[in-house]
Order: C-alpha cells, then structure tokens, then sequence
C-alpha cells in the first residue's frame, strides 16, 4: 500500500518520523478506551499485518510500548511523551489548517500529516499563541497541553437511544482516518456541538439515523462508534 511504502522510506531516512506515526496511532486508538492490538492498529494505518508485527516489535524493543498478555499495546513514559509531541502538533495543524487557511477536513488532516513531523518545538508554541491556545481540533479532539476542554461524560454515538438528543463531542481519530466517513460527515455538517435526536435505531439493519436542523443522516453502527457524544442535559 502507498502508505506503507511512505513509512518503510520514512524508516529508512529518518527512523524518528516512522516511530511517531506508529506511537500516535496508538495513542488516538486508546483515546476511546478500547484495547490496540496489532490488527487494529494494522487497520487504522492502512498498512499490512506482517508490517505492523515487525514494527511493535522494534518500538518494544526501543522501549516505547509494551505488549499485554492479550497482545494488547500499552505506550510506556517514553511512548507516549513522543505520541502526545506528534498529536499535539497534528492537531494544532489541523487547527491552523482549517480556521486560518481555510482547508476543509479532509485536506486539513492530510496536510497536517505532511507536517507534523516537519514543524519545530519554537514552530509549534508559536503556532499555539498564534491560534489563541485552542484546547482541541477542529474534530474535538483535545490537544495534549492544552487546557482541558469542559467535562463530560461523553459515549459512543452507537449507543445511544431512540429519542435521545445528544451532542457531538468529537469525531475521533480513527474517524478522521476514514476518509470516506470524514467527507460524509462534512456534507452532513456534523461538527462537535451539534445538536441531534436520534430517530430510529435500527440493530437488525446495523444503522442509526439522527436529525439536526431538519437535516437526517444515517451511519452504520461501527461508523457511529467513532463519534462520540454526551446527553443534551449536560451541556452548559
């Protein structure tokens, strides 16, 4: 796969830039609470199983994960000091991306890729002055060093109940890197805050349908898993 091959060359010139990749797509799967194991891992990246066997390995080796007795993958200190750099800067890319150049999502969080591993730390604390130190992406996901956006106590979008109004809280990375969904989504204008009723749940057809602004969109329950959302009576 192309992305594969973009990190095999990033190993090979600069083994720094393909342990970040590796280290934050493990740490944006463990934001949702759910175990990483390699098979998730080797999904979100868009890369082979063998790949991603070989690279836990390395970064076990170099002692930036540990591997679970269910083969569950944990960042170390060290891991995830490096994980929270790299998420700090995508997101504060994607931040400036969007409500300074005007970038949609999708580009936004492919342009914030490029360069995430291109910005210094003098580049990235200026940037975050510049943005107003924003506490989260354009996606509401909170930007590690931030001050933390307000508590909630948010869940997946698949659970939750006909007739219910939720809020989207955020639109999780793994979301964000299925980009057909991203684009769905966008077309949909679902953005955190926005408010829905879900009208039909629908277990036997793996489908949700919501409302909002007396607009409808219908998600897959797996795609709805990466959107996470809390109860309208909790906003303040």
């Amino acid at each position: 796969m192309a992305r594969e091959s973009t990190l095999k060359r990033d190993a090979a010139a600069d083994p720094t830039s393909s342990v970040q990749d590796y280290l934050a797509a493990i740490y944006d799967l463990g934001s949702t609470g759910a175990a990483v194991i390699s098979a998730r891992l080797a999904k979100h990246m868009a890369i082979s199983a063998p790949a991603v066997t070989e690279a836990i390995q390395r970064l076990a080796r170099g002692g930036y994960v540990k591997v679970g007795r269910h083969k569950e993958l944990t960042l170390t200190p060290k891991g995830r000091e490096i994980a929270e750099m790299t998420a700090r800067r995508h997101r504060l890319l994607e931040r400036w991306l969007t409500d300074t150049l005007g970038l949609d999502w999708i580009d936004a969080h492919e342009e914030a890729h490029r360069l995430e591993h291109a910005i210094s730390p003098r580049v990235e604390n200026r940037l975050a002055e510049l943005l107003g130190m924003p506490s989260t992406c354009p996606h509401g996901n909170p930007i590690p060093g931030m001050a933390k956006p307000r508590s909630v106590e948010p869940f997946p979008l698949a659970q939750a109940k006909e007739g219910a109004t939720v809020i989207i809280e955020r639109i999780t990375e793994e979301a964000e890197a299925d980009k057909k969904l991203l684009e769905h989504l966008w077309r949909h204008d679902i953005r955190p805050g926005r408010k829905l009723t879900i009208t039909e749940v629908a277990p036997w057809a793996g489908t949700i349908t919501a409302a909002s602004d007396g607009r409808s969109i219908t998600l897959g329950l797996p795609a709805a898993a990466k959107l996470w959302v809390y109860t309208h009576s909790e906003r303040g």
